[in-house]
């Protein structure tokens, strides 16, 4: 038999099936059925599936969902304004949690960088301020490389201070606009030479903050900015109005996919409680691995 005609069958057979299920799918429109998704999802543990269900109806079908640890044997639903994006971590040797493959940095400050980075000079002293405050640090810039990325890397490997670097979001205009998005959530500035800013003369007071950061290897989630509640709000509402004055379907679609969809009315944190720690890790690890309901809402 011929190898390329095999795969040919292969691939038509593949596809057939696809549409197949497509056509016997019936969409989730309720709590019951996604509990029971849920359900199936964490190997048949119906608490999870409920669990996930209250998560979802609370925050919709284009909010996040994050888990953490408890502090108590219940476990908690709790709603924060929160962010997520898809880029994830520069480099695999900023992660510290080897267990899920992810960047978490609590309560980090965050530096926004309209423009690339590959001089670790220039960065010197807003890092030897970050160390000196004793918290994390999350870098968000055009791109971050060369003797920089590989600076921050020893540094944190080292335990000098616990950094992590992701790309910015969108490319040209958005990619700015979006980096604003972010400044307004965390209460932090942006860091443009357009403007007259340098990264040399960056301080503290320029940094964002948030409650919690976390960095997988294809997005980034920011949970709880710092940022005032009523610039949020505001910067909501404008892209939401200019969503609605977009003169084509192309930009009210990208428009919609890159910044509103990033801005999540409701970001649902479960916080997950157990009566042993590894308990607790065995918990968390189902509701992190029941991903079926998000998809099946769409």
């Amino acid at each position: 038999m011929n190898p390329m005609d095999l795969k040919r069958g292969i691939d038509k057979a593949v596809a057939a099936a696809v549409e197949e299920l497509k056509a016997l799918s019936v969409p989730c429109s309720d709590s019951k059925a996604i509990a029971q998704v849920g359900t199936i999802s964490a190997n048949s543990d119906e608490t999870v599936g409920k669990l996930i269900a209250e998560a979802m109806d609370k925050v919709g079908k284009e909010g996040v969902i994050t888990v953490e640890d408890g502090t108590g044997l219940q476990d908690e639903l709790d709603v924060v304004e929160g962010m997520q994006f898809d880029r994830g971590y520069l480099s695999p040797y900023f992660i510290n949690k080897p267990e899920t493959g992810a960047v978490e940095l609590e309560s980090p400050f965050i530096l926004l960088a309209d423009k690339k980075i590959s001089n670790i000079r220039e960065m010197l002293p807003v890092l030897e301020a970050v160390a000196k405050a004793g918290k994390p640090l999350l870098i968000i810039a055009e791109d971050v490389e060369g003797e920089a990325l590989a600076t921050l890397v020893v540094n944190t490997m080292r335990g000098i201070v616990k950094v992590a670097a992701v790309k910015a979001p969108g490319f040209g205009d958005r990619r700015k606009a979006m980096l604003q998005d972010i400044a307004t959530l965390t209460g932090g500035t942006v860091i443009s030479e357009e403007i007259g800013m340098e990264l040399e003369k960056a301080t503290l007071e320029d940094l964002g903050q948030a409650k919690r950061v976390v960095i997988n290897k294809d997005t980034t989630t920011i949970i709880d900015g710092v940022g005032e509640e009523a610039a949020i709000q505001g910067r909501v509402a404008q892209i939401r109005q200019q969503i609605e004055e977009a003169t084509s379907d192309y930009d009210r679609e990208k428009l919609q996919e890159a910044r509103s969809e990033n801005w999540q009315a409701a970001l649902r944190l479960i916080k997950v409680g157990a009566a042993t720690e590894v308990e607790m890790k065995e918990k968390k690890a189902r509701v992190e691995e029941c991903p079926a309901p998000r998809p099946v809402l769409r």
